[in-house]
């Protein structure tokens, strides 16, 4: 029997255990995140004045590309993918999941898929610098030679989602404790059950639009080129398809986080839990239909934008029903503000700033104003810093004691919590003016007036950026070792007396927590 590191070592290749694949699966979107934080920050750093300071144009089209693509499908979609892993098949009295080995499989070719990413930077010609939308004919005809290993990155990573949204729905519908019906599940799990038959339909089509672009670049057809007949906007319409309910896909996971946080430190039951499945679901359905709100500057009909605009409207109904019941949740209820439920306080606020932004967005005529500012940037930031990436760190506070059996430093968790909260405003919130002043996007300069609210962003940015260091410091101290955690964890956490009964069985330790 191998012994020291080659047994650890094999360990992590070979399991087919769901804590540990969970915990490869976050170590490794952790990783992700830190490499497309340091991308922003390049980006950031070129902007804090105007004129072109520390890199070139071409240089700088590069990091917003690769900063889009590695946040979305580095850091925040294997994030959601490692808390599933870990916390649905405990959350359903489940041993582990349905498919174990294909689960170890999902894993390990993403590493493969990122690496092979990463290297077009090292390529001749550069890494893609078309944009992470990756419109044709930039990303086809215009495009560096690199492209050909970034299309082959997307087919890595798109199998891994799907085989990963598999196994989800296998595990969830086919493993459940008896007397689990659906109607009983945590809303986690709902979610994600929600968001894995969102990716199963809309990752096939991600892989159909770079098998397009692939054959347009070597293989002489013309799906997207005019002059041989296709259609550049053809391009944007099957990318939105994807796109859109990739939103989605990154949001939905984080409303079943918020929806275990907040009755815990409100110490009530959830409010309106059928209306919270229901409305998940409307989103879902609603989200494969607004596609084209993304392309109302293409010249649709006008029956099209009306409908469009109209479809992404409805959206915010759904969602406001969201709001609604984390509100009434929190109405009333013997609330503490340790450090998961500050994420959710500030998720719930900062992602309904963004809800905003994106009514104004959907109105058409209005759109033709904003599209391609950074009035667009501040709004789809607004939805996935506070969305995703709050959500993601509230579940790690919440859970990691769970994982460990050890307590983070709440000290050092509120100071991150408040670092963050502000330097994602002092970035995020001065782009509403700017692009509503008419500042261009994925553009390295800027006219004179722009330049103090630029300032203010990139001093934001490497606040932001700064606050997840200290993230990262206290959960490598917690996984290391310090004060245990109690059986009972979120309870009772500051020794109060409460009225109020602990609200759900599965937010609580049962037997002290075992790390295998």
């Amino acid at each position: 029997m191998a012994h020291g590191p080659q047994a650890g070592l094999k360990r992590w290749l070979y399991t087919t255990n769901h804590k540990d694949i969970g915990t490869l699966y976050l170590w490794f979107s952790f990783a992700m995140f830190f490499l497309g934080g340091c991308m922003a920050l390049v980006i950031r750093a070129e902007l804090f004045e105007p004129g072109l300071q520390i890199v070139q144009p071409e240089f700088f089209n590069q990091m917003t590309t690769m900063h889009g693509l590695i946040m979305v499908f580095g850091a925040v979609m294997p994030a959601f993918v490692g808390l599933a892993n870990w916390m649905i098949p405990m959350m359903i009295g489940a041993p582990d999941m349905a498919l174990p080995r294909m689960n170890n499989w999902s894993f390990w070719i993403l590493p493969f898929g990122f690496a092979m990413l990463a290297s077009t930077l090292f390529m001749e010609g550069g890494a893609p610098n078309f944009g992470w939308t990756f419109y044709a004919p930039l990303s086809t005809e215009y495009a560096p030679p690199s492209v050909t290993f970034f299309i082959f990155s997307v087919h890595i990573l798109g199998a891994s989602s799907i085989m990963g949204a598999i196994n989800i729905i296998a595990t969830i519908l086919n493993m459940r404790a008896p007397g689990m019906t659906l109607m009983k599940m945590p809303l986690f799990v709902w979610t994600w059950l929600i968001t894995a038959y969102l990716l199963i339909a809309v990752m096939p089509v991600l892989a159909g639009v770079v098998t397009m672009m692939l054959m347009d670049i070597h293989f002489g057809t013309s799906f997207f080129s005019a002059a041989g007949g296709g259609d550049p906007v053809l391009f944007q319409h099957v990318f939105w398809f994807f796109g859109h309910p990739e939103v989605y896909i990154m949001i939905l996971p984080a409303f079943g986080i918020i929806s275990a946080i907040i009755p815990t430190f409100a110490r009530k039951p959830l409010f309106g839990y059928s209306s919270m499945v229901y409305a998940t679901a409307a989103i879902a359905f609603l989200s494969l239909i607004v596609w084209a709100h993304h392309m109302f500057t293409v010249g649709m009909p006008i029956a099209g934008e009306l409908f469009f605009m109209y479809a992404t409207m409805l959206i915010s109904v759904p969602t406001g029903v969201k709001i609604f019941n984390w509100v009434s949740t929190m109405f009333r209820g013997s609330m503490t503000f340790e450090t998961p439920m500050l994420f959710a306080i500030a998720f719930i606020i900062l992602f309904a700033i963004g809800g905003f932004s994106g009514l104004m967005l959907a109105i058409a005529p209005a759109d033709f104003q904003y599209h391609d500012t950074y009035f667009v940037v501040a709004h789809f930031h607004y939805v996935l810093v506070p969305g995703a990436i709050f959500s993601i760190t509230a579940a790690v506070y919440y859970w990691l004691p769970k994982w460990t059996g050890n307590m983070y430093n709440e000290t050092m968790g509120k100071v991150h919590f408040w670092l963050a909260f502000i330097g994602l405003n002092l970035t995020f919130f001065p782009m509403h003016f700017v692009g509503l002043a008419g500042m261009p996007r994925r553009i390295p300069d800027y006219a004179l007036q722009f330049a103090d609210f630029n300032q203010m962003a990139s001093i934001g940015a490497f606040l932001f950026g700064a606050a997840q260091v200290v993230f990262l410091f206290n959960v490598v101290r917690t996984v290391m070792g310090g004060k245990k955690a109690t059986e009972q964890v979120w309870d009772n956490p500051q020794g109060l007396e409460w009225t109020v009964p602990s609200p759900a069985p599965y937010h609580t330790f049962s037997t002290p927590p075992v790390v295998r």
